[in-house]
């Protein structure tokens, strides 16, 4: 069975790819990287690294323009700000609950479309993707909820005929579960990126970077990008 990962280079798909990658082997597993504006734009370049680790193909893709119109905090393009503080303290802001400012207007169902036309073209069977509890708490992330794994799983098979199935290892789990299942698969974390801001290193205070540094926390271990 052949696997296609949406790769990022952060630390949720390149657990995923390893994971694909124990598995099935790298001869049978390919990623797809997608450029879109983002100001982490570093990140692509992690996706290289961890692509050129494992050893599988890696396809990069510019979508830039499907989201040149939105002004998500998270684009190079916005006139907005990221936010310095963690997903709970931002969804307390809104009520509870609702999209967050780094929310980018369905990403992850333009990216997944893309990904299981590109699997169908090269025979892929399965699309692998990072999804996981944290990100999808408090609708933070509608487009990481389990039932939009769901709901977006029955579009692309029923779109391919039946051929192409989406595949969410992590949906059940949160992002301490997954650096739990990383260290133990040995992935290079130190190739990854995750912090929103793209600088040189992590600025550690962004949520992202939060939930990370938490995740190895909860394992009693450091994350090598904060190890200096």
């Amino acid at each position: 069975m052949k696997i296609t990962v949406l790769l990022s280079g952060g630390l949720d798909s390149s657990t995923c790819l390893a994971l694909a990658v124990s598995r099935y082997g790298s001869d049978n597993v390919s990623a797809l990287c997608i450029h879109y504006g983002q100001k982490h734009d570093r990140e692509i370049n992690s996706a290289k690294a961890v692509a050129d680790y494992y050893k599988v193909n890696l396809t990069i893709m510019n979508l830039a323009e499907v989201f040149a119109g939105s002004n998500c905090s998270l684009m190079k393009n916005s006139s907005e700000a990221i936010e310095h503080r963690s997903y709970a303290e931002q969804l307390r802001d809104i009520g509870g609950a609702g999209m967050v400012s780094t929310y980018v207007p369905f990403r992850n169902g333009i990216m997944l479309s893309v990904a299981a036309g590109m699997a169908q073209i090269h025979g892929s069977s399965e699309v692998w993707y990072g999804a996981h509890l944290d990100d999808a708490a408090g609708r933070a992330y509608p487009d990481c909820s389990e039932e939009f794994v769901k709901h977006m799983g029955n579009a692309i098979n029923e779109g391919t005929g039946g051929e192409i199935k989406l595949y969410a290892p992590f949906i059940n789990r949160n992002k301490a579960d997954i650096v739990k299942i990383g260290l133990e698969l040995k992935v290079p974390y130190e190739l990854t990126w995750s912090c929103y801001e793209g600088g040189e290193k992590p600025c550690g205070t962004c949520g992202t970077c939060i939930d990370r540094l938490n995740a190895f926390r909860l394992n009693n271990a450091v994350d090598p990008l904060m190890a200096e």
